[in-house]
């Protein structure tokens, strides 16, 4: 009994799943990097603006709207994050064995514990802007970049970890 077509058959099912599984892992290791370079120029962008000598209304309408973006760069990094844990080719195993993941996670928590200062002063400095046309004292804008800077300095230490985290260490 001749079973090559059945081998073939199989073989090519076999492919066909490890090239759509690859494809998968690229595609979603993809979005998750730019998710991360979006969030780093959102961020920075805020870390440059959120200054007392340059701040007018445009600024502050400005940094509201890079903020809500930030925001939805976060949620987007973290869902390609979480579809990598479950779906990824290292299954939820390999990562939930190694010590940087778990550090790399509570980095990430901390940076979205640190963004929730600025965003409530960039909501509130909008809607005082909108409503008076006041813009924010000079003592919150030093405030509010002082979140924004801690927020600034780590992300490039989640960077860090996962390069350690990817060479296996």
């Amino acid at each position: 009994m001749d079973f090559s077509p059945l081998w073939n058959f199989l073989w090519s099912i076999t492919e066909f799943f490890y090239r759509l599984a690859m494809t998968l892992e690229a595609v979603l290791a993809s979005v998750h990097l730019l998710a991360i370079l979006t969030l780093v120029v959102f961020l920075s962008s805020q870390a440059a603006l959120c200054r007392m000598e340059w701040m007018n209304a445009a600024v502050v309408q400005r940094l509201a709207r890079l903020d809500m973006i930030y925001g939805i760069v976060a949620v987007v990094l973290l869902l390609t994050g979480l579809a990598r844990l479950f779906w990824g080719v290292k299954g939820m195993g390999g990562y939930m064995a190694s010590p940087l993941f778990h550090l790399k996670m509570s980095l990430f928590i901390l940076a979205a514990l640190l963004s929730i200062k600025p965003t409530l002063s960039f909501r509130r400095w909008r809607k005082a802007l909108d409503a008076s046309g006041q813009l924010p004292a000079a003592e919150e804008v030093a405030q509010t970049r002082k979140w924004v800077m801690w927020q600034a300095h780590v992300v490039p230490v989640i960077a860090v970890v996962a390069i350690f985290w990817a060479r296996g260490m």
